[in-house]
């Protein structure tokens, strides 16, 4: 059953590489096939797919599609386009626009709400708006283990080492996570500028777009604030962020049905809904659930522990970088979920904290999942507004920035972690 698992979960990934285009309905194939094989029972489909994710980027892209028609994208793409000297600058601080929100908000939601900016920026440029989304998404998923509240790994290790906010800027007397991600953040700076080093076309907006609804920039400024206030209440349901954002998508679609007396406001926000990307992040739920279900993560995590042995070094290195190469193609969540319990009990083997093995599984996994369009739920909804643009973005158009990024990152988490948070 193993093999067989095995097999469709490579397959599944060969052929989102050979047909792009048909990505969502390979990985519902995929589900369906794992579903077929019994490889995961019934039962465990519901419980396998990620809702809080679902209803957090319907909900979001709701709003985002109001906030576009307010035609507020325009008036802040004008703004920071007066910021900007040249298009290598507007693709930077895009990129390190959308670091920032992220390390307080999930990072899908980051991306639903900031790539509409970075579209209508390109729009007016008159440029492929490709480099910009794919450095928008990126960006999203580095900050977002800067913080408790930037990801759900985050979240996690919080939770197995009993950290709190603050933990993740300052602890037991050393700098935390939050240092460790924003030197990274600020090394992929000269990164971009080597990447994005031939587009120097001058820059400028004397244009004043008038905003024509401020209501929904207002729910969406308020889905922020309610998002990061739901991350400081103990005991929240696990769908609390996705509960935030559909409620405040209704609140949105309510206000324009009173305001215009018409439904065709509606009809549009649901026409533009991005299915695809739904449908795909679904069918890769129930194959992730199926390869856990059969032990393959169980097993990759023991196999990283194993080679390790008592060498702590060889043991933080294998972490990292096994990390990083796993979080590439399998989801991070449940990979963290396996391997926190399992290092404790290495930690406690070796009778050392285990916080330096913590910090470099998550510096690992989180910042994985950057180097494909397929490693992180941010990746996928990125891709996916590009491809209703009318853009299809490779595999390798994506590794292009997403690889330099990720090795810059990783490699700047893995040194600092390595060496303020090494047992002594």
């Amino acid at each position: 059953m193993k093999i067989f698992a095995i097999a469709v979960f490579v397959v599944m990934y060969l052929l989102m590489i050979i047909l792009p285009k048909r990505r969502a309905i390979v990985a519902l194939a995929a589900a369906a096939i794992m579903l077929i094989g019994q490889v995961l029972p019934l039962s465990n489909v519901l419980p396998a797919i990620d809702w809080n994710v679902l209803m957090m980027i319907f909900g979001t892209m709701v709003i985002v599609d109001y906030f576009i028609e307010s035609k507020m994208p325009n008036r802040i793409a004008e703004a920071l386009l007066r910021l900007s000297p040249n298009v290598m600058w507007v693709t930077i601080i895009m990129s390190l626009f959308s670091g920032i929100i992220s390390a307080f908000i999930d990072n899908v939601a980051t991306v639903l709400m900031v790539a509409p900016v970075g579209l209508a920026i390109c729009k007016k440029l008159k440029i492929s708006p490709v480099p910009m989304i794919i450095s928008i998404a990126v960006s999203s998923n580095l900050q977002g283990a800067a913080t408790l509240v930037g990801d759900t790994t985050s979240i996690m290790l919080a939770a197995a080492d009993n950290m709190n906010f603050n933990d993740f800027f300052w602890m037991n007397g050393r700098l935390g996570m939050f240092f460790a991600v924003e030197f990274g953040a600020l090394l992929t700076i000269p990164i971009m500028m080597i990447l994005f080093r031939k587009n120097r076309q001058p820059v400028s907006s004397d244009e004043h777009t008038k905003v024509t609804d401020y209501v929904p920039t207002i729910t969406m400024l308020g889905h922020v604030v309610l998002l990061i206030i739901a991350s400081f209440i103990p005991n929240t349901p696990p769908t609390t962020n996705g509960i935030i954002c559909m409620a405040c998508g209704i609140l949105t679609i309510v206000w324009e049905l009173i305001k215009q007396k018409s439904t065709k406001g509606m009809v549009h926000s649901l026409k533009a809904m991005d299915y695809d990307t739904m449908l795909l992040l679904l069918g890769l739920f129930v194959v992730i659930a199926s390869i856990k279900e059969v032990g393959l993560i169980d097993d990759l995590a023991n196999l990283i522990a194993g080679v390790g042995g008592n060498n702590r070094f060889l043991l933080f290195t294998i972490v990292v970088w096994g990390s990083v190469i796993i979080s590439a193609f399998i989801d991070n969540i449940p990979y963290v979920a396996t391997m926190l319990p399992l290092l404790a009990g290495v930690a406690a083997a070796m009778n050392v904290e285990p916080h330096f093995l913590y910090f470099g599984l998550l510096v690992g996994a989180t910042l994985g999942g950057n180097l494909t369009p397929i490693g992180a739920s941010a990746n996928i909804a990125g891709v996916g507004m590009l491809r209703k643009e009318g853009y299809e973005v490779s595999f390798g158009d994506f590794m292009k920035i997403g690889v330099p990024f990720t090795l810059t990152a990783v490699l700047t988490g893995y040194l600092f972690v390595w060496f303020v948070w090494t047992p002594v």
